[in-house]
């Protein structure tokens, strides 16, 4: 299999479901001209023109409000919003309208959306441009939300959200565009709300997504050292949840450590926290332990922000408390 960047991969997707579906078209701020700022839409303008590959003014409220119109008259359109942070402008269209149109009509109506987002921390970008909303968007029904850390896994769910007759949330970690990973040639398509086992492991379960996957694996290869095997669970979304899995990952290590960028504070691990206790509090040897973001704004300052976001010594030093 080749490899590729997760951006390649992302890209690969948007090329291969335009083709397949005349009614698959982008539009975005920068996606045409200067083909997305983080290039994942490059070539899509010089092979689709300017009636599928759609420059807008930077008005996110109309950017989503004109595709939840289009996805209403039968289009699939992908709306890219140039960071997660100016979504909020844009909360209105997305949480009263596009999250309830299906249900309000009942049912008449679909709303094949596909809403994509970079965010997360990392990159020294400030406070305005660095947030992680995945927990944000898990709160509001109606809504898929999506969160690929490997290439092979942001190729086949975006693929996936550009077919799904629901809107999708779909989040990608700026710190991630340039990571390379195996990708499958031909069609790759993944289920939405499937979780994965990144790591096999029978002594703790880690709970993550996102870039926080990738901290965890470190994590567990040092853990491995002091004969601490981690299971890493990748969730990939939190809309729908898949409890199964990780439920099913607890009856085996017992123990569990939930690991993510987002502030820990209302925080998504909060949530795994509570139906664990609901669903699996018997398989538990210990408390279910929490990694999170610290509860500021994203600071500026490299050093600041490398504090205010967890690494794998972090996740290493919660493990140790179960053990």
């Amino acid at each position: 299999m080749p490899e590729i960047t997760c951006r390649e991969a992302l890209n690969q997707a948007l090329h291969e479901e335009m083709s397949r579906d005349p009614a698959v078209f982008l539009l975005g701020e920068d996606v045409g001209l200067y083909e997305g700022s983080f290039k994942v839409s490059k070539g899509l303008l010089a092979r689709f023109g300017e009636k599928r590959v759609i420059d807008t003014p930077i008005a996110e409220a109309g950017i989503v409000g004109m595709a939840i119109g289009a996805a209403m008259g039968g289009l699939r359109p992908v709306a890219e919003l140039m960071t997660v942070n100016f979504s909020v402008v844009a909360l209105d269209q997305i949480m009263n309208h596009a999250a309830v149109i299906r249900y309000m009509f009942g049912g008449k109506v679909t709303l094949p959306l596909t809403i994509r987002m970079p965010g997360g921390g990392g990159n020294q970008l400030g406070a305005q441009h660095s947030r992680s909303l995945e927990p944000l968007f898990a709160q509001i029904p109606g809504l898929r939300v999506v969160v690929p850390s490997f290439p092979a896994d942001a190729k086949g769910l975006l693929k996936a959200a550009i077919r799904s007759d629901d809107p999708v949330i779909f989040l990608e970690h700026e710190g991630l565009y340039g990571v390379k990973g195996e990708v499958p040639d031909g069609e790759r398509m993944l289920p939405l709300g499937l979780a994965d086992v990144k790591r096999t492991g029978s002594d703790v379960t880690l709970v993550t997504l996102s870039r926080m996957v990738y901290v965890c694996l470190e994590a567990a290869g040092e853990l491995a050292k002091e004969g601490i095997d981690a299971e890493v669970l990748d969730l990939r979304g939190l809309n729908p949840l898949d409890m199964k899995t990780v439920v099913d990952s607890v009856r085996k290590t017992h123990r569990v450590v939930t690991v993510e960028e987002s502030c820990l504070t209302g925080g998504w691990g909060g949530e795994i926290a509570a139906r664990l206790m609901e669903e699996a509090f018997d398989e538990l040897d210990g408390p279910v332990l929490r990694v999170g973001g610290a509860d500021v704004p994203m600071p500026y300052s490299k050093h600041l922000e490398q504090a205010a976001i967890p690494d794998a010594d972090k996740v290493i030093k919660r493990v140790r408390e179960l053990f």
